[in-house]
């Protein structure tokens, strides 16, 4: 059998960096993500889609955020498609697992609020042995049941948790949600899906995360975000054939660049534009800037990479400016002599000391007289 192993779609996500413009279009694409996955488990020859938790990004949802992924959903009654609650949207009493039974799933999607088996898909040769979380933390295994579940004899187990394999060095005592690194093999599984860890990670052969299907951070831009898992079982002791798909539609960039010439400029712009050429509006990037350019160059970093890539990329987040650095060249444009002259001075000695914010505002008010004085040079005034 075949099946598509996904998690983290966290529905509703609030992207903090994000601005009006800009959090819409990513919320959204969160939800068309679900429908490359049905595509996908169709294309594939799937049959069930196991979702790992954290279908949601948080406990009371909006009617219409609750709804959304469900319509979605919907629209493939062909497949299974297989919840269990996350540390996000954990099935607390009266929650949001229970508005959506008391709204009503279809009859393609199987909400796992208990830990008892269920057949996959409709041949019934695969069982779906689920751990869902009714806390956000909960001390101890989730999966620790899975050992003794009840499945018919012979028929695949398939594990569907939310949790962790990893203490990440914090003390034994006050560790939540942690799974056993080797609960495929004491729990007699042919596959244990799991979800919380935000990119693609294979802990052994039948453990694997899927990560989330549309990335969700800068940091996760080259670490498996964007995808989900088809995995192919042959047999209860068949070990499984897990291959990676791309589902994400974004590309998230964290980049750095010190710049100190027109050519680290270009090189920066031209290196950004790469990342997708063909449809930059694809793109997210989190740029860290750092380094000193004269004034002339200063514009041209303004021109090409706040302005132009600003522009062009879905999102450019910059941390840092680049400090002036004073150039004979510079003062030349503001004339030899005069007022425009002595004030140009001033603003560039400012922008030489003090401190990070008050060098940013002279730096700034020099762009501006720089242009104002190019401009009435262009028009033949003094």
């Amino acid at each position: 059998m075949r099946l598509i192993h996904t998690s983290d779609w966290q529905i509703g996500k609030m992207f903090r960096f994000a601005d009006d413009e800009v959090l819409p279009v990513l919320q959204q694409e969160r939800l068309e993500s679900i429908g490359r996955i049905g595509r996908l488990a169709r294309a594939q020859g799937a049959s069930a889609v196991l979702v790992a938790g954290d279908v949601y990004d948080h406990l009371r949802p909006a009617e219409r955020t609750l709804r959304q992924p469900v319509e979605r959903m919907r629209q493939f009654p062909d497949l299974r498609w297989h919840l269990i609650p996350g540390n996000h949207d954990f099935h607390e009493p009266d929650g949001l697992w229970d508005r959506l039974l008391r709204m009503g799933l279809p009859d393609n999607v199987v909400a796992h609020l208990t830990p008892e088996p269920a057949p996959l898909d409709a041949a019934g040769d695969a069982w779906v042995v689920p751990a869902g979380l009714g806390r956000r933390h909960v001390i101890g295994d989730p999966t620790a049941a899975m050992d003794a579940a009840p499945t018919p004899e012979g028929a695949i187990r398939v594990g569907l948790a939310h949790g962790s394999v990893r203490t990440f060095g914090n003390d034994e005592a006050a560790v939540r949600n942690v799974i056993a690194i080797d609960r495929a093999r004491t729990a007699g599984l042919g596959y244990l899906a799991l979800g919380d860890w935000h990119g693609a990670l294979r802990i052994d052969a039948r453990t694997w995360y899927s990560g989330t299907p549309e990335t969700d951070g800068f940091d996760l831009g080259g670490a498996g975000g964007g995808q989900a898992l088809l995995v192919a079982l042959d047999g209860p002791r068949a070990e499984p054939v897990v291959t990676v798909h791309e589902t994400g539609r974004f590309r998230w960039a964290r980049e750095q660049a010190v710049l100190t010439s027109a050519e680290d400029v270009r090189g920066l712009e031209a290196r950004l534009r790469g990342i997708d050429r063909d449809d930059p509006s694809r793109v997210l990037v989190r740029l860290a800037v750092s380094g000193a350019l004269t004034l002339a160059d200063l514009e041209l970093y303004q021109a090409l990479v706040v302005a132009g890539l600003g522009s062009a990329l879905r999102l450019l987040r910059i941390d840092g400016t680049p400090d002036l650095a004073t150039s004979p060249d510079d003062l030349d444009g503001f004339g030899m002599t005069g007022a425009v002259r002595a004030a140009a001075e001033s603003l560039m000695a400012q922008a030489a000391g003090g401190d990070a914010d008050a060098r940013d505002v002279a730096t700034a008010a020099l762009q501006r007289l720089h242009l104002l004085a190019r401009d009435l040079d262009a028009g033949g005034g003094a």
